[in-house]
């Protein structure tokens, strides 16, 4: 009797080793603002794969893309992110790598039969808990109620804004150069934004009425500080510290090391940023700087799966915590879930749109809804373990979008030099 071949176990749709891409295409969901555009990597064989660019990012970062991966093999995951990874950069600039890394992760675990956590190198975790961020609230009080109320649906870590758009217009609570409140497109340190005493008093009020209400048995982050210096940081943040927050998330811009390390060392808080650093390479300056306490990688800025499993192994050897980033749709998110399954320091993965409730029916082939009691169980199915709901996805289109993945044949031929060595 002829014995079995191992290669017979994969569906007769897969040959692996013969799966060619043939095609990209783009659709753009959104609501209240967001924007996401969503990509599908097509194959000779009928296999495809999805993936999520970063809300902010445009679908030209995926789409420029294109001619260079049609002709591979998905399979190749590595082989392909490292031809393509110069594309990418830090913050949104990453978007097209990431959502190309995310199909590819998606299409090989197809071909495979396997999760894409497997291809990651197993798993740590059957369930990703979630932490839930929560926009502002006008008072400490109502702060307090919403979280409370996040409570009862069953998650177990909670992040709220804490900041000084809160203080614009309060007499005496701000000081600042005119005009510098009312941008974003300059860098903390040149602002000199200060706090007052009334200013972080009215904060650690807010912040004193949400544990009042809340309790101090769940973790609670907070984020949103503003462009301020780091001076007034550390000013708020020893205010702060009798409220034993979970962390403090992006009081400065990632780049800047020796300020991080400054309030790495004078804090009793843990420090907290890292979701628009692109490549593990990028965070080690901070981790070799001892600057944070926990690393925040978005797997839709950092390099996808694989390159985000690498920054928390990173980080693991620095005695450093790995939590993720997340604002975007379950595409994006289910990816991340397969990152956190097989990263050994992970903690939690965030959830923006807890109020929004079509949310999970954007997905099909997960279990509805997606996140229950505070978790997301880890998908067996092969790939992401999700596919597109056609009819919710065509609801969502934004105005102006071509449409449900209509044909892309104006990127069929871009071409340019792309090799970085002589």
């Amino acid at each position: 009797m002829e014995q079995p071949r191992p290669e017979d176990r994969v569906g007769s749709y897969s040959r692996p080793s013969d799966l060619r891409i043939t095609d990209m295409r783009t659709v753009t969901v959104g609501w209240g603002g967001w924007r996401f555009p969503l990509i599908r990597i097509d194959t000779n064989q009928g296999l495809y794969g999805i993936g999520e660019v970063r809300d902010g990012a445009s679908k030209t970062f995926a789409l420029m893309l294109k001619s260079r991966i049609v002709g591979e093999n998905p399979c190749n995951v590595e082989k392909i992110f490292r031809k393509i990874k110069q594309f990418g950069g830090h913050a949104r600039q990453a978007g097209g790598v990431c959502a190309v890394e995310m199909a590819l992760m998606d299409l090989a675990g197809k071909a495979y039969g396997v999760p894409a956590y497997v291809l990651a190198g197993g798993k740590h975790r059957d369930a990703i808990r979630m932490y839930c961020d929560t926009p502002n609230e006008p008072t400490g009080e109502a702060m307090g109620h919403k979280l409370k109320e996040r409570m009862a649906r069953g998650f177990t870590m909670l992040k709220m804004d804490v900041g000084i758009n809160d203080l614009t217009g309060v007499p005496g609570a701000l000081s600042s150069p005119g005009g510098m409140l009312d941008t974003r497109s300059v860098m903390h340190p040149f602002t000199h934004i200060r706090l007052t005493d009334r200013g972080i008093g009215i904060l650690t009020d807010y912040v004193a009425a949400v544990r009042d209400i809340a309790g101090y048995g769940i973790p609670i982050a907070a984020d949103h500080f503003g462009h301020i210096g780091v001076e007034d940081c550390l000013r708020l943040g020893h205010a702060l510290e009798r409220f034993n927050l979970a962390w403090l998330e992006d009081m400065l811009p990632w780049q800047l090391t020796e300020q991080w390390a400054r309030l790495g060392r004078e804090l009793r808080t843990p420090c907290c940023t890292g979701e628009d650093i692109y490549l593990h390479d990028s965070f080690k300056p901070l981790f070799d700087a001892r600057a944070i306490s926990v690393c925040h990688p978005d797997l839709a800025t950092s390099g996808g799966i694989l390159e985000t499993k690498r920054i928390g192994d990173l980080a693991q050897e620095y005695g450093i915590s790995m939590a993720l980033h997340m604002a975007g749709t379950p595409v994006s998110t289910m990816a991340a879930v397969h990152c956190a399954a097989a990263t050994e320091n992970f903690i939690a993965l965030e959830h923006h749109f807890a109020d929004v409730p079509f949310w999970s029916d954007l997905v099909a082939g997960a279990p509805a809804p997606i996140i229950q009691d505070g978790y997301i169980a880890v998908p067996d199915a092969p790939g992401l373990g999700i596919d597109l709901n056609e009819d919710v996805i065509r609801e969502h289109i934004v105005a102006g979008d071509p449409g449900y993945f209509e044909p892309t044949p104006e990127w069929d031929n871009e071409r340019s030099w792309d090799r970085l060595w002589s």
